[in-house]
């Protein structure tokens, strides 16, 4: 990629961004103002009122390494170093996954079967985003949050702790962490996607943690195992509830229904596909 073409006239704010969208296609083209604004430190709606503002040759300097960095496939998420969502503004880095806004169905969900005071279970929390996300919503409720990778969990501790959202984490895969306790709610984003999905290799996924999105068996091995074990860690009436992809909602309808769950529905996510498979145990008499 080459750099801004050097010639009499200053290099403005204005040129700075045509000659990077000219550079630019796919997402990426759209990335070069919020760029420019990392770059400078200052907001897009700053960049929009001073064009013809000079840039310094080291502010130059970090937009075209930013922009290498974008361009190379880098998640725009990560070159800020932050993402919303829900109504929260997260830490993230190349250790987690970029939190997607389909997975505030999986929230919406939760939120809708769970009353003033109980307990819930985030199963690979990634950078917190969805234990996070109830705790904002439901403070009298104890959530543990798990995942098997320090470095992620690292991330949600810093995040909870900024945010001031109490979060028991707790370092293991799925639910071995709570060995012999049981909660009344699991909720999960679990790696979905099968190994030789051409998604893998799209704009900005293919830099994100490998291991946070593939999962053997076609994408299904993680969604059994966290379905199989869950009955021994729900109380009565108690309800799982995971996120999966938009061609799997029968397959994953039949693991729940497999481990004894009961009531087992899809719901759809705002572009109607299937996105959240749920269910709960029967109660006791």
């Amino acid at each position: 990629m080459s750099a801004l073409p050097v010639t009499g006239a200053p290099v403005t704010v204005d040129r700075a961004l045509a000659a990077a969208r000219r550079r630019c296609t796919g997402p990426a083209a759209a990335d070069c103002a919020h760029l420019l604004a990392l770059a400078l430190g200052v907001s897009r709606a700053w960049l929009l009122g001073h064009g013809e503002a000079p840039l310094a040759a080291e502010a130059h300097g970090r937009f075209e390494t930013l922009l290498a960095r974008r361009l190379a496939g880098e998640p725009l998420a990560y070159l800020r170093g932050r993402h919303g969502f829900w109504s929260l503004d997260l830490e993230v880095t190349p250790d987690v996954l970029v939190p997607r806004p389909e997975t505030e169905r999986l929230v919406e969900l939760a939120l809708e079967r769970m009353g003033t005071h109980g307990r819930l279970a985030d199963l690979g929390t990634g950078s917190g985003a969805i234990a996070l996300a109830l705790a904002s919503e439901r403070p009298q409720w104890r959530i543990v949050a798990t995942d098997r990778s320090a470095a992620a969990l690292a991330v949600a501790a810093r995040n909870g702790s900024r945010l001031g959202l109490p979060v028991d984490w707790r370092i293991g895969a799925w639910l071995a962490p709570l060995a012999g306790e049981r909660v009344d709610l699991i909720v999960s984003n679990p790696p979905y996607i099968a190994a030789d999905d051409p998604c893998l290799d799209g704009d900005g996924v293919r830099r994100e943690p490998r291991g946070a999105l593939v999962a053997d068996t076609h994408g299904l091995a993680d969604l059994a195992a966290i379905a199989a074990a869950a009955p021994a860690h729900l109380t009565a009436g108690g309800w799982l509830l995971l996120e999966h992809g938009a061609d799997q909602a029968a397959a994953v309808r039949g693991l729940l229904a497999r481990a004894g769950f009961v009531d087992v529905a899809s719901h759809t996510d705002l572009a109607g596909r299937p996105r959240v498979t749920l269910g709960h145990l029967p109660c006791t008499n």
